[in-house]
């Protein structure tokens, strides 16, 4: 696999057009979910042979779960499925989302809000699941007396997750969508059209092509 002199430490994933891409193979909405899986597997993998140290993957989130049911229930169980493949492989896993709502999959609660090794454990691999901006933000005010003298970025709900150099987006679309609005500060954002379930990895090194040009200032 081709090396390259730059590297992000972090990427971040938002595996967006799985329901468009459904529908352009005559399916229901909902069936676009399970063909994600695979994907999101394949580049792990390339991300890992590089030697990228954390990848997040936007799971989904609590404005996600206002979609009809056959849809919420598709991508509840695409989750669930990606975290038992990846219990297989190697991976220091944490699972990020709100567990109060029972929305979020019963079957993740032993991974949530901590990290557990699988394998070696030698990459960072978060999964937003059930996921807030404002969810995550809002959990820093449970304990306004430690935010008056250490900072916010320590008391939010995603603070064992690392500021993203990298954020790679699929489907076309040109926005964030919420994902992890601190962790984002700086981000490059590379867009690519093709819709998340047709993933090849020509994308990952079209995007790490471009990234070598990128000017990283961090405002500097």
């Amino acid at each position: 696999m081709k090396k390259y002199k730059r590297m992000p430490k972090h990427i971040g994933v938002i595996p967006d057009g799985n329901r468009r891409w459904a529908v352009t193979k005559g399916l229901g909405k909902q069936d676009g979910y399970n063909h994600g899986i695979g994907p999101g597997l394949k580049l792990y993998e390339a991300c890992l042979e590089l030697g990228v140290e954390e990848m997040t993957f936007y799971g989904f989130t609590t404005d996600n779960v206002k979609r009809p049911s056959l849809q919420t229930k598709a991508f509840q169980k695409a989750t669930v499925d990606s975290v038992n493949e990846l219990k297989n492989r190697d991976a220091d896993l944490l699972v990020i989302g709100n567990t109060d709502s029972k929305l979020f999959p019963k079957e993740l609660l032993p991974y949530a809000n901590k990290r557990t090794k699988f394998g070696k454990g030698s990459m960072k691999v978060n999964f937003l699941v059930n996921y807030g901006w404002n969810w995550d933000l809002n959990h820093a005010l449970k304990n306004q007396d430690a935010i008056d003298s250490q900072n916010l970025i320590d008391h939010i709900a995603s603070n064992d997750i690392s500021r993203m150099d990298l954020i790679l987006r699929w489907g076309g679309r040109r926005r964030l969508s919420g994902f992890l609005p601190i962790q984002s500060v700086y981000s490059d954002i590379y867009v690519i059209e093709d819709y998340w379930p047709d993933y090849t990895d020509s994308h990952l090194h079209e995007a790490l092509e471009w990234y070598q040009e990128t000017d990283v200032t961090l405002g500097g």
